[in-house]
């Protein structure tokens, strides 16, 4: 058994880290914590009443590091990497689910604040699992990637290849609100979110940034990427849209199963995807088709879990050298 913690037990995607984590039958939970502490964990989710009982401790480097051999940082972004510095140099093994270590420098300086642990932002890995599977089983810190780039890479990566480079890409994509975290503000509050829906930082969200970021790395193209988001009056779930030119003729469902043949948590989907079919699971549905040289990519995905908590332990069990299926939820919450 591998001990393993999290910091930043408070939030949603801390209870989804807890969920899985209490069940996992190769990782032991030995330590939860806050930046505030002084609380047990079902005094946070009432979900957990009855269910676990454990205390919540105030984050400190050298509790972790007595306790744990990984640990995740489910923090704010900014404040992972204080964390994360220190225990890489003793020795545990970090996977951290804020933007902190998933871009390049000059990418985070620009849209975050500056860095605090360079050194270290060159060596983590990304954790879109398809694409760096084998970069993770040696990774010593793991970043994990945002919900709207984790739907939007795994739809239009594969079709990059064939996509004219000097047309722009349009991201459409709807999120349930629960992305936004637990701090209230006047866009969750429920009076403006029930029975509607509205796009928030259109064409200058930082997610976008990161998006072609990892296009260009994986792929070597750059491209231009128009990125608005939206949020819905879901609690979960995220159906991200992408429309793109192709250069060349193509059958879009066979380009999807060629691609992710090999790949247990992708499913190609035969008819444009929703996010009931993923709520709960770390799937990622694909739906793709196109007219003429128009392309239109669907994709869906839990935004707690495929966009954040399970992402983060199935690169957790490759990083321990554990299947990366291990705890991981797979059927979904609804019909």
């Amino acid at each position: 058994m591998i001990s393993v913690g999290v910091v930043g037990a408070s939030g949603y995607t801390g209870l989804e880290l807890v969920k899985m984590l209490v069940t996992h039958p190769r990782f032991q939970l030995k330590y939860l914590a806050t930046t505030t502490g002084d609380t047990v964990i079902e005094a946070l989710h009432s979900s957990l009443v009855d269910v676990i009982s454990f205390p919540v401790e105030k984050a400190s480097v050298e509790t972790i590091v007595e306790h744990c051999e990984l640990v995740f940082l489910a923090l704010p972004h900014k404040a992972s990497m204080g964390f994360a510095k220190e225990l890489i140099g003793k020795g545990v093994k970090v996977v951290d689910l804020s933007a902190d270590y998933r871009l390049e420098l000059d990418t985070y300086e620009e849209h975050y604040c500056e860095h605090e642990d360079r050194e270290n932002l060159d060596s983590s890995v990304y954790a879109l699992i398809e694409y760096y599977r084998d970069e993770l089983k040696t990774a010593k810190l793991v970043a994990g990637p945002g919900c709207y780039p984790t739907a939007t890479l795994l739809a239009i990566l594969p079709f990059i290849p064939y996509m004219d480079a000097n047309a722009p890409l349009f991201v459409d994509a709807k999120s349930g609100v629960s992305g936004a975290g637990k701090k209230l503000s006047e866009t969750t509050h429920f009076v403006t979110v029930n029975d509607n829906i509205f796009a928030y930082n259109p064409l200058k969200h930082r997610h976008a940034p990161e998006i072609s970021e990892k296009i260009e790395k994986i792929h070597g193209v750059k491209m231009s990427v128009n990125f608005v988001p939206h949020l819905i009056p879901a609690t979960r779930g995220e159906l991200v849209s992408v429309y793109g030119t192709l250069k060349e003729d193509i059958d879009p469902i066979e380009v999807l199963k060629k691609h992710y043949a090999n790949d247990r948590f992708i499913r190609i989907r035969e008819k444009p995807v929703d996010i009931k079919s993923t709520a709960g699971t770390h799937f990622c549905d694909i739906f793709a088709m196109k007219n003429g040289n128009a392309l239109f990519v669907n994709s869906s995905i839990d935004n707690l879990l495929r966009g954040a908590s399970s992402q983060a332990l199935v690169a957790a069990n490759l990083m321990c050298g554990f299947d990366e299926g291990v705890g991981i939820p797979m059927i979904a919450y609804v019909p």
